[in-house]
Order: structure tokens, then C-alpha cells, then sequence
């Protein structure tokens, strides 16, 4: 694995215009960075990632399992009370799951390590899916890149597939696609699933979170007063769970994507949980809610609030000190505290894969960095091939 400069291509943002990819460049910052790319060998992806990304799915399928039947752990995962039921229910029906993301720490040598799980809603499926396999295709055809390069990317095509098999589920319903107002990001997320729900075969409708409606008999309806029966939404659980609407949700009767037992699955609890499963896993860091921490071996650790997103509230803390901490609006729910495992550096550039998961199945990676030790949302997103 190493990091390999190369020219830009010419008119790629008229390109992005045309595809509708408004968020390369957030704040006066670039997010797509097309200047280098990383190169990986195929046992690298194969052995290191793509195998321990789906093992370390169904570990984490596991921890599931035993804590939506114990009601120390739902209470250790600041699961609301009254939604137990609601959760334990979409877990035993086995509602489907369209994909997740695993953020790993892997610089080519040794086991990849995991850092936490995206499962509910993450982002940059768009520049994994479809623009980074669109770079790919233009360099190669422009001479820039062999004609051998490859690229660890099946993810529209099993994103497609997938909608395809929910949808047997839910025939002649319309599949309602939301997201909060004001955010280009989650848009052209949200639209890109759209369009591959749209090759499914699926009906789809777009609303903004903020625009639902809620009925007198508990029913969430659009704008044209329709009741909504089937919805992705780009919204973490644990602030629906929290949401004045939160009492009508058992009662709407809408199915979900990604349905309510991801509350636990994408939840940072469940990291401590993992190590006390499977301890010296070579792909866990060790791991520990803060009533074990003193008992534990740790003296260089990195501080995690449970529901924290994009780099929000990380803390690093070396032998007793602490070297670095982010902003942000999370930390009441509590903390979970992890093994220090540094990002690898590619220069002064510290890289995170995102390893992605559409029902379980291994389906690409996006290749993150930044100057910073601890990736945030405005981390530039770089292509990668194999080779």
C-alpha cells in the first residue's frame, strides 16, 4: 500500500457538475482530492480487509443478539426504556439491513484494526459507489493509470441488488427517501441511493425529515397528507428514540432502512462489548466502559462519547495526558475508551479506510485523510486501485 501522486483530470469539476456531485468542495475546502491516489495489491484487500470487514460484521451481529435481551447491556447502550421492545422486535423479525460501514486502521502491513462501526447512517457512498470508479475508468482511459489497475468497488452494483431484494417486501409501496434540510452532503447521499432504488425497480419519493407530518392516529405522512409506510432515512436512531415523535413510532407501523436494531449495531457501546466476546482478536483494540478502565492495562487511550459522529468529542490521552481533542456536541450519554492505535501516516497525511458492507457482504472501501490524527467530516476523500 502507498499513497501516489498524479495529475488531476482536466475538466473534472464540470464533470461533477454534470453529475450532480455539488459537495467536492465544502467551505473553501477541498473534500474530493484527485492529486494522489492510494495503491493496494490484492492480497492486501482480500486478506486484510475484505475478509475481516465481514468477519468482524457478524461479531458485531453477535453483540447484538446478546444485548437486545439484557437489560444491563440496553441500559449501558443509553437505549431509551420504552423503545426496548421496539428495537428487541426489529432485531427477532430480522428486518432488513441495506449496508454499513467499518472504519479501519490500515497502513499495508499487519491486521487491519477496527475503530467503530457506521451502520445507521453513513455518508461518502456516493464518492465510493460511483465518482472514485468514475476517476478510475477516466484515468486509465487517459493513459495516467495501466490498464490493469483495479479498483475494490462493487458497491452500486450489490447497493442495486439489494433494493431489489427488500423490495419483494414491500410490492407497490412507495419508498420514501429523507434527510435534514440545509446539507448538500446528505442530499446527494440520499439521491444517489435514490437513483440505485430507482434501478431496482423501486418507487421512490424524496422528503425532508423536517417536512413530515404526524396524524392524529399516529401515522407519519408527507406533504400531500399520504401516510408514509416505508422510509430511508439519512437520521441517527439515538436522536429519533429522542424526538418528541419518538412515542409514535411503534405505532406508525413504517419499516425502516436502516431498521431500529441498528441503534445498537451502529452504537459505540458495542466496542467494549466486542472485547469482552472476543478478547485478543487481532483485528479489536482493546476496549472498556469507564467503571473498567481503572482495572484495565490501558495508559494510552483514545476517549469516545457513545453516540458521537465525524471526529465530534474524540479525546487522545498519552501515559495520563491528554494530546489532542476535538469539539462538539456529544459526551452526556458517557464514554467508552479504546486501545490507542494511531492512524497510519502517509507523509504528514493520516489515513482511515472505510470498509463497506451492503447485507453483510464486503462491497469496496473509500480511503479517508486529513492533517489531523482523528478523521472529521470535512477529511478529504482520495481514490484508490489495486494493482
Amino acid at each position: 500500500m502507498f499513497r501516489s501522486i498524479i495529475e488531476e483530470r482536466p475538466h473534472w469539476r464540470n464533470t461533477a457538475s454534470e453529475y450532480g456531485f455539488t459537495f467536492h468542495t465544502m467551505h473553501g475546502a477541498a473534500y474530493w482530492d484527485e492529486s494522489a491516489y492510494y495503491q493496494f495489491s490484492l492480497q492486501q484487500i482480500e486478506q486484510d480487509i475484505e475478509a475481516p470487514s465481514e468477519e468482524l460484521h457478524q461479531m458485531c451481529l453477535a453483540v447484538v443478539d446478546k444485548v437486545i435481551g439484557d437489560q444491563q447491556w440496553l441500559e449501558k447502550f443509553q437505549i431509551p426504556e420504552q423503545h426496548w421492545d421496539f428495537i428487541r422486535n426489529s432485531w427477532q423479525t430480522k428486518e432488513s439491513s441495506l449496508y454499513s460501514r467499518i472504519d479501519l486502521a490500515y497502513g499495508g502491513n499487519g491486521p487491519a484494526k477496527f475503530y467503530e462501526n457506521n451502520a445507521d447512517t453513513p455518508t461518502s457512498i456516493y464518492e465510493t459507489g460511483f465518482w472514485q470508479w468514475l476517476w478510475l475508468q477516466d484515468q486509465v482511459n487517459a493513459g495516467k493509470l495501466s490498464r490493469k489497475a483495479d479498483q475494490f468497488n462493487s458497491l452500486q452494483e450489490k447497493l442495486i441488488n439489494r433494493f431489489a431484494q427488500i423490495k419483494f417486501q414491500h410490492l407497490h409501496e412507495t419508498l420514501y427517501f429523507s434527510c435534514c434540510k440545509d446539507t448538500d452532503e446528505d442530499r446527494g447521499t440520499v439521491q444517489y441511493l435514490e437513483d440505485c432504488a430507482t434501478a431496482a425497480g423501486i418507487s421512490c419519493q424524496f422528503i425532508y425529515i423536517e417536512d413530515i407530518g404526524l396524524s392524529a392516529d399516529d401515522c407519519f405522512t408527507d406533504l400531500d397528507n399520504h401516510k408514509i409506510s416505508w422510509m430511508f432515512k439519512l437520521y441517527p436512531w439515538e436522536f429519533m428514540l429522542r424526538e418528541d415523535y419518538a412515542d409514535a413510532l411503534v405505532d406508525s407501523q413504517v419499516s425502516w432502512i436502516e431498521p431500529p436494531w441498528k441503534s445498537v449495531l451502529s452504537n459505540k457501546a458495542i466496542l467494549p462489548m466486542l472485547w469482552k466476546l472476543y478478547p485478543n482478536h487481532p483485528n479489536l483494540l482493546a476496549s472498556y466502559f469507564e467503571e473498567d478502565l481503572k482495572n484495565s492495562q490501558l495508559t494510552n487511550y483514545v476517549k469516545k462519547p457513545i453516540f458521537a459522529r465525524e471526529g465530534a468529542n474524540i479525546s487522545i490521552h498519552l501515559a495520563g495526558e491528554q494530546v489532542y481533542a476535538s469539539d462538539g456536541p456529544y459526551g452526556d450519554e458517557g464514554f467508552i475508551y479504546q486501545d490507542y492505535h494511531p492512524l497510519p501516516a502517509f507523509g504528514d497525511n493520516f489515513t482511515l479506510i472505510g470498509s463497506w458492507l451492503i447485507n453483510g457482504k464486503a462491497a469496496g472501501i473509500s480511503v479517508r485523510e486529513d492533517k489531523n490524527k482523528v478523521t472529521q467530516d470535512l477529511s478529504r476523500f482520495m481514490p484508490h486501485i489495486i494493482l
